[in-house]
């Protein structure tokens, strides 16, 4: 069997990792799900296959982790589409298909307003953050001790 990767389609490629060396990485560092399409395609299988490898129940809207199937995310509505985590869908090519070489390439969107906010955030911290130590060092060591 060939090796195959595993893919999400985004805009930008932001990070890509072996699932074999660390899957714990990736994990705490994607975010983004991927569509019915998206695996469709990254497990070069049909439509109708997919939806058939999926873990899904018409009387059960969010049924129990099965590690036989493909799982998706939790949904809220019978009428929401299918979307997977990255991982999931490594971990099924490689256990369920047995893809031997798994490659989850994390494809993020292009920044938001919102990304931007916080990234500005978080450099004023750090600005903050360095004038206290400059300050903290520049500090008298302490009390003088009268002898």
């Amino acid at each position: 069997m060939f090796p195959r990767s595993v893919e999400s389609v985004g805009s930008q490629v932001q990070q890509s990792v072996d699932m074999s060396i660390d899957p714990s990485i990736v994990l705490s560092q994607s975010d983004a799900l991927v569509g019915i399409d998206d695996v469709q395609k990254s497990l070069n299988r049909s439509r109708a296959s997919v939806y058939r490898y999926t873990n899904t129940d018409p009387r059960d809207l969010n049924p129990p982790f099965n590690p036989r199937k493909l799982n998706p995310e939790h949904r809220c509505d019978q009428k929401d589409p299918l979307h997977f985590h990255p991982n999931e869908v490594a971990r099924f090519a490689k256990d369920v298909l047995r893809i031997k070489e798994v490659t989850v390439e994390v494809l993020n969107s292009p920044s938001t307003a919102t990304q931007q906010m916080l990234s500005s955030i978080l450099e004023e911290l750090r600005g903050i953050r360095a004038h206290l130590e400059r300050s903290v060092k520049q500090a008298p060591s302490g009390p003088a001790q009268p002898s």
